[in-house]
């Protein structure tokens, strides 16, 4: 039986990883439920961990992909920015590109696996 593959991206920027499956499905989980706690809790995460990384997202890119308001009588939130959404727009665009180019290899490697 062959081995299950998938091919993920990641993307690092100054010897860092920045940018990866895990981060682009918080941006969007937060885009969705318009929460970093909704999202930081469907992914099962704590709501410090999210925040660490959406803060580093923010300082990385340079310009805010989350934009958050604070609590208060109405409660607080959070949401994508234009380039926070473009960034998940292109990395959702390499991603899919990625297994495009890569699919035929890695039905040989996963039968390579079932010897």
């Amino acid at each position: 039986m062959a081995m299950e593959m998938r091919l993920t991206l990641r993307l690092d920027m100054g010897g860092e990883h920045a940018l990866g499956v895990g981060k682009v499905r918080l941006m969007e989980l937060i885009e969705e439920s318009g929460s970093i706690s909704r999202a930081a809790k469907e992914m099962g995460m704590s709501y410090r961990r999210a925040w660490l990384l959406v803060n580093d997202l923010n300082q990385r890119f340079g310009t805010p992909l989350v934009e958050t308001q604070r609590g208060g009588g109405g409660g607080g939130g959070a949401a994508l920015s234009e380039t926070g959404r473009e960034v998940v727009t292109l990395y959702r665009r390499m991603e899919k590109a990625s297994l495009e180019a890569n699919g035929q290899a890695m039905e040989e490697l996963a039968a390579l696996t079932a010897r």
